[in-house]
């Protein structure tokens, strides 16, 4: 890394850095190449706890820390370079926005963006983690926000843990409920966006929202 720089090096060999030795029967590399392969590739490692690092041969509780540790400054880091007073006045902006952080969450988290008159962003809030459904996602739930932060409009999104964006029947009428609420309330319901793996659909786009 001293003579090259970190690009130069596999992602084996960066988390070999942090692994810092192997054991006698495994190099550094080598249990880093086993613990990305078996975790179903780089995109996946975040997803292991603790206790599954540990019982690779080789973890122990220091070493499987030090893995979650960076792996959170990295994911922070990502999220830290939001600009403030940001503008999202597209599907497109928005799957930006959130795209790092929503594509690697294993159940469905649903938020929402409340924007000012000139769809600036307010502020980002979380309202249930779980599957999609009106019981949940209740109007009284969603529009508590906006009133208390006078805004303007907002813009639902969900992820799929799947990776694929298409939306369910739930989805179709939550979104509904939502948006015929918003009318009521004089809070528009700009969008509703779906995160998947790489990927995002736009409710709006795809004609589901008027």
């Amino acid at each position: 890394m001293k003579e090259f720089g970190a690009g130069s090096l596999s992602n084996a060999e960066l988390l070999a850095i942090l692994l810092r030795t192997g054991y006698k029967d495994e190099s550094a590399v080598h249990l880093a190449e086993r613990i990305i392969i078996q975790a179903g590739g780089l995109r996946f490692l975040p997803e292991l706890t603790l206790e599954e690092l540990q019982k690779f041969k080789g973890i122990g509780l220091a070493k499987a820390v030090q893995i979650k540790a960076a792996l959170e400054l990295g994911k922070r880091m990502v999220l830290s370079i939001r600009p403030e007073g940001i503008s999202l006045s597209s599907p497109r902006e928005v799957a930006d926005f959130l795209m790092e952080e929503m594509r690697f969450y294993k159940k469905e988290y649903f938020r929402i963006i409340l924007l000012n008159t000139k769809n600036q962003l307010i502020s980002l809030e979380d309202i249930s983690v779980g599957s999609l459904n009106a019981s949940i996602v209740h109007p009284r739930e969603i529009f508590h926000y906006p009133i208390k932060k006078s805004a303007a409009a907002i813009i639902l999104v969900h992820n799929h843990p799947s990776g694929d964006p298409t939306p369910s029947r739930e989805d179709l009428d939550v979104t509904g409920r939502l948006v015929e609420a918003g009318e009521i309330l004089g809070i528009k319901v700009l969008d509703h966006i779906i995160v998947g793996e790489g990927r995002h659909l736009s409710f709006k786009e795809k004609g589901l929202i008027p």
